[in-house]
C-alpha cells in the first residue's frame, strides 16, 4: 500500500478486539470483521493526522492488496472446490462410502479414522483441513458426528500436527527465524516442549475413544444424535472408489512434487527448505494435477460429459465464495494489525520490558503468544514476531537453559491462538472443509482448546523451573487427565453436563450394503 507502520501504542489492540467481541456477540462474521478492519484504519488515520474518508479507501486498499498477496491461496481454493463437487457428483464419493461404511462400524471408528488421516497430511494445515474434510465428511455423516465434531477433529490434526512434523512448510518457517538458535536442529529440539500441539493430539484421541463431550459441543452431538438420518438419492453416476482415490491421491503426491518443485528441490535445495519455499503455489499445482486425472478418468467413461465437468468446476468456485470472503476479510485484519498500526510490536514491546524471572518466561511466553496470535489470528505472523525476542530476552547461561522451552512455548501459544481465533484462515479452513458454520465450528471448540491450553501455561511452568522435557511432557499429561477425571466427577454430582460415554451398536452408522 505505500504506507509507513505507526506506533499506535494501546490503540492496536482495539481492531482485532473490536472484530472478535462482535463476532462472538452478534454471530454474524463479516460485518465484524469488516468493522475491525475500517476500525484499525481509523486508528491509523487518528495517529498520523488523516481522516475518515482516508479510512474508508485504505480498507479496500488493504483488501486488494492481500488478494494480490494470496493470489495462488485463492486459486489453490476455488480449484479445490471444484475438485471436491466433480468427484461428488461422479459417484467416487458414494462409492467411497459404501465401503466405508462396510467397515466402520460406530462413531468412535469414524473418529479414529478423521483423526488418522489428519496426522497423516502433515505438510500444510489447509490442504490438510480441505482434504480430510473432503473425504471424512460423508462418513461422518452417516455415523451422525455433528459437523462441529468433524470440524474439531480437522482443525485439531492440522496446525497441532504441522508445527511439530520437522519435514512441513511450518517447520522451514520456524527454521527460519531461528537461525542463531541452530535453525532446523533447533525447531527438532522445541517439539518435546510443544505442549499444545501433544496435548491436542492425545485430546483428540482421547475423545473420539470415549466419546467424552463437554459444553458446546456436547450438546452440538446431543443434536446430531436427536437427527433421524435419512439416505440420500443414489447417486446415478456409476463411479467407483477409485473415482475418488485416485484423484484425491494425485491432489496430495503432486501437491508434495509441486511444493518441491516450486521450491528449487530439483535445482539442489533440500527437500525441508523447498517446501516451505512457496507452498500454496505448489498445493495449485497438485490440484490442477488432480482435476486433470479427474477429467482424463471421467470423460472417456461417460461418467460425466465435458459440459458437466465444467458445471461442476464453476459450481465447485460457487462453494468456497463464502470462505474466500471471510479469509480475504480476515487477511486485510491482520494486515492492518501487522503492517499498520504494529499490534505484534506494541505486545513484544511488553514482553521485553517486562524483565520477568527466566524461570516463569516460558509460561509467559506461552500467554503472550497466544493472545497475540489469537487477536491478529496468524500462527506464523505471531512467531515471526516473537521468536527473535525471545531469543533475544534469553541471555547467559541462565537464559540460554530456558531457551528451547521458551521458544516451544511461543511456537504453542502461536498454534494455540491460530486453533481458535475466528479470524484464523485454518479456523476458516477447518469450518469450509466440514461445511460448519463458521461461528458455531469456534464457539464449539473454544473450551476444548482452551483446556488445553490451561494445562500447558502449568506445564510451561514446570518446564522453566525443571528445564527437563520428559518430566514437563508427564506432568502435563497427568495434569490433563486430572482435569478429565474432575469433569467427570462435577458431571456426576450435577454441576456440568458432558456427554454420555455409551456404546454404539453398528446401526448407529447408517451403512450401505
Amino acid at each position: 500500500m505505500g504506507l509507513e507502520m505507526i506506533e499506535a501504542g494501546w490503540l492496536s489492540i482495539l481492531p482485532p478486539l473490536i472484530a472478535i467481541t462482535l463476532a462472538l456477540i452478534s454471530k454474524e462474521v463479516y460485518s465484524s470483521l469488516f468493522l475491525g478492519i475500517f476500525s484499525g484504519m481509523c486508528v491509523y488515520c487518528f495517529c498520523s493526522g488523516g481522516n475518515i474518508l482516508q479510512a474508508v479507501t485504505y480498507v479496500f486498499d488493504m483488501m486488494a492488496a492481500k488478494i494480490g498477496e494470496n493470489g495462488y491461496m485463492i486459486i489453490f481454493l476455488v480449484l479445490l472446490g471444484s475438485l471436491v463437487v466433480i468427484v461428488t457428483r461422479s459417484g467416487g464419493s458414494d462409492a467411497y462410502g459404501q465401503w466405508a461404511g462396510r467397515r466402520i462400524k460406530n462413531k468412535a471408528s469414524a473418529k479414529l479414522a478423521t483423526a488418522v488421516l489428519g496426522l497423516m497430511i502433515f505438510v500444510d494445515d489447509g490442504f490438510n483441513c480441505l482434504t480430510v474434510g473432503t473425504v471424512m465428511r460423508p462418513i461422518t455423516d452417516k455415523c451422525r458426528i455433528s459437523r462441529e465434531k468433524l470440524a474439531y477433529l480437522l482443525d485439531a490434526t492440522a496446525a497441532p500436527v504441522c508445527i511439530i512434523a520437522p519435514i512441513s512448510s511450518w517447520a522451514v518457517a520456524v527454521a527460519s527465524e531461528v537461525e542463531e538458535a541452530g535453525g532446523l536442529n533447533a525447531f527438532v529440539r522445541t517439539i518435546p516442549y510443544n505442549l499444545y500441539a501433544i496435548l491436542t493430539i492425545i485430546m483428540v484421541f482421547f475423545l473420539s475413544v470415549t466419546d467424552f463431550d463437554f459444553g458446546p459441543m456436547e450438546k452440538a452431538e446431543a443434536g446430531r444424535r436427536e437427527v433421524k438420518f435419512e439416505e440420500k438419492e443414489a447417486n446415478k453416476k456409476k463411479g467407483t472408489i477409485l473415482d475418488l482415490v485416485l484423484p484425491v491421491a494425485t491432489l496430495i503426491v503432486c501437491a508434495i512434487l509441486g511444493m518441491a518443485y516450486v521450491g528449487g528441490f530439483f535445482e539442489g535445495k533440500s527437500f525441508a527448505e523447498a517446501i516451505g519455499e512457496n507452498p500454496t503455489a505448489g498445493l495449485t499445482l497438485g490440484t490442477f494435477a488432480a482435476l486433470t486425472v479427474a477429467l482424463i478418468l471421467y470423460l472417456p467413461r461417460r461418467i460425466m460429459s465435458l459440459k458437466e465437468f465444467m458445471n461442476g468446476v464453476i459450481d465447485g468456485i460457487k462453494t468456497m465464495i463464502p470462505a474466500l470472503t471471510i479469509l480475504i476479510l480476515a487477511w486485510a485484519l491482520g494486515g492492518v494489525c501487522r503492517e499498520m498500526i504494529g499490534t505484534g510490536f506494541f505486545v513484544s514491546d511488553f514482553v521485553r520490558g517486562a524483565r520477568l524471572p527466566f524461570g516463569v518466561l516460558p509460561a509467559i511466553v506461552f500467554a503472550v503468544a497466544a493472545f497475540l496470535s489469537f487477536s491478529m489470528g496468524t500462527a506464523w505472523g505471531t512467531f515471526g514476531i516473537l521468536l527473535p525476542i525471545v531469543s533475544m530476552m534469553c541471555v547467559g547461561d541462565e537464559g540460554a537453559a530456558v531457551l528451547i522451552p521458551a521458544l516451544g512455548a511461543t511456537l504453542a501459544g502461536s498454534v494455540y491462538g491460530d486453533h481458535c481465533s475466528p479470524i484464523s484462515d485454518t479456523t476458516i479452513l477447518a469450518s469450509t472443509g466440514a461445511q460448519c458454520e463458521h461461528l458455531r465450528h469456534v464457539e464449539t471448540q473454544l473450551p476444548y482448546a482452551t483446556l488445553v491450553a490451561a494445562v500447558c501455561f502449568f506445564g510451561y511452568l514446570v518446564a522453566g523451573f525443571s528445564r527437563n522435557p520428559w518430566i514437563t511432557i508427564i506432568s502435563s499429561v497427568l495434569l490433563l487427565f486430572a482435569a478429565f477425571g474432575a469433569m467427570l466427577y462435577r458431571h456426576k454430582r450435577g454441576k456440568i453436563s458432558i456427554g454420555k460415554n455409551e456404546p454404539y451398536a453398528d446401526s448407529f452408522c447408517d451403512r450401505a450394503e
